[in-house]
């Protein structure tokens, strides 16, 4: 009986190819250089050694970390602990063992460590060498609450609070113009999407939403899930900041069968913003999902510039305008170079789209058409392929070369910046998808918290002493670094103690 021959490539070969690969990629980057395009970026974590040679260098430099990193919190926590503690507490006086700003302050440290549950946070927090660094930090935590406890108070209090107060350390941010060096075109930058958080076979309250879902051969099923509507300040240096949460629900008012939807929730969620930030210059980042009259006709009246994924065979009216305008402008264009892509940009001004009962309404849109080309290796061998990408975005403000490239490049493309952040809270630390309550009030106050908890840390993470650290261990490595020095005997206690009083200044990288 003959054998049959390997076709899989052998150690030797597989080395050669890499190697091959690694020459290609190399002279497509002096191809690129020459042509006087950016290569393409590299990875972001660097492949060595610990950058710490002894035992001392590495505590000095967990010890730096975790000051700047309490620096950041205690400099935000005068404004939070001074919210949090005009929400009223219903529970009994008599039998109160920790303050109402004690347990959420613990709430907002399971996720600034990235606790996975209720039970790991009290199993991992209340470690006697966890429990006295803690107190070292944070001298209001006098002893650790159980979770059970939390999980009580925010079933029995308005967790809408938890995020008024979040809202307050943004508005204080802003005012002392933290972001203005990130503003694009004079705006704001706020990305707003939708996201599933959780789904269940079972329904965990009667605000959860619906659906029927496929289940083979038995035909469908119920399946029950909870659907979020975030907005989040998406900058182009890649901070993005949790602004507010709007949960759709399956229990509208006045009774109506109909579930909520995110177009809904979207107009529920834009009142909030512009009733917090009433003068604030905001430039809306949205999705395919959101040009339709009504959304415009909202965004013009709260004053808010806004680029919109225009989707092929979405607002027909308007490509129709787009493709019989464009050649009566043919000025309107402009070639680039943006990092290791050609872009060509061209547009066209002042389209007419009318829309609701027989088109009375009219809206004025600018439409701007980005296409662009790169070269890279192929996935499987050494050739260099050619790629290509359009995209298309409605703007509320008329185009010109000098906008242009700010408008579309640093502002409407760094709409993923939201679906970056969704990532990481899914799958990073966060544990956006967990429940960490059944009650549907408890829920949504854990998510509150575990949106305090990232906005911290994203600042933490982005300040001119950190972002040296992050880049050399990673987001995910950089939190880790902070739990394990913060659960373990690193710290000099005595020098944190003089740290806490200095005063500080937030210093973004």
């Amino acid at each position: 009986m003959s054998r049959t021959v390997s076709r899989r490539p052998g150690r030797e070969a597989i080395q050669q190819q890499r190697r091959q690969r690694k020459r290609a990629a190399q002279w497509l980057r002096q191809q690129q250089q020459a042509q006087g395009l950016e290569p393409a970026d590299r990875p972001a974590l660097p492949n060595g050694k610990s950058q710490w040679a002894t035992v001392a260098e590495e505590q000095a430099g967990r010890q730096q970390a975790v000051e700047e990193q309490i620096q950041v919190f205690r400099s935000l926590l005068p404004t939070l602990l001074k919210r949090l503690a005009k929400m009223a507490d219903a529970r009994n006086p008599k039998t109160l063992k920790h303050q109402l700003t004690v347990v959420l302050l613990y709430g907002i440290l399971t996720f600034v460590f990235q606790m996975a549950s209720r039970c790991e946070a009290n199993r991992r927090l209340s470690r006697p060498q966890f429990q006295e660094n803690l107190r070292a930090l944070f001298p209001e935590l006098e002893s650790c609450p159980h979770q059970d406890t939390l999980n009580r108070l925010l079933a029995n209090i308005e967790v809408e609070q938890i995020e008024t107060a979040h809202l307050e350390l943004i508005q204080r941010l802003v005012r002392k113009k933290k972001f203005y060096r990130y503003l694009i075109d004079q705006g704001y930058p706020v990305a707003i999407d939708g996201t599933q958080k959780l789904s269940r076979n079972l329904c965990g309250a009667e605000e959860w939403l619906q659906r029927e879902v496929s289940a083979g051969e038995e035909g469908t099923t119920t399946q029950y899930y909870v659907y979020v509507l975030e907005a989040h300040l998406a900058f182009a240096n890649g901070m993005t900041i949790p602004l507010l949460s709007e949960f759709l629900t399956g229990k509208l008012d006045g009774g109506a069968s109909k579930q909520d939807c995110e177009l809904k929730a979207f107009q529920r969620l834009a009142a909030r913003i512009k009733a917090a930030f009433p003068r604030l210059p905001i430039l809306v980042l949205l999705d395919g999902l959101y040009p339709n009259g009504p959304i415009l006709e909202l965004c013009r009246r709260y004053h808010w510039q806004f680029m919109i994924v225009l989707q092929e065979g979405s607002l027909p009216s308007v490509w129709e305008e787009v493709e019989g305008l464009r050649p009566l402008q043919p000025q309107q264009f402009l070639k680039q170079n943006w990092g290791h892509r050609r872009q060509q940009f061209w547009w066209v001004n002042d389209i007419e789209y009318h829309y609701g009962p027989n088109h009375r309404r009219q809206q004025i849109l600018h439409v701007v058409v980005c296409e662009e080309s790169w070269e890279e290796i192929a996935a499987v061998s050494t050739e260099v392929v050619q790629k290509t990408s359009r995209h298309v975005w409605i703007s509320s403000k008329p185009l010109n070369r000098r906008n242009v490239h700010e408008r579309c490049n640093l502002g409407a493309r760094h709409r993923w910046g939201i679906e970056n952040n969704f990532l990481v809270e899914k799958h990073h630390g966060y544990h956006y998808q967990h429940c960490f309550s059944t009650d549907w009030k408890a829920m949504r106050g854990y998510h509150y918290l575990m949106q305090l908890g990232h906005l911290i840390n994203v600042l933490a993470q982005h300040t001119a002493v950190l972002a040296k650290l992050v880049r050399q261990l990673g987001v995910r490595g950089w939190l880790q670094l902070l739990e394990e020095t913060v659960a373990g005997p690193w710290l000099k206690l005595d020098r944190l103690g003089r740290v806490l009083h200095l005063p500080y200044q937030l210093r973004l990288d």
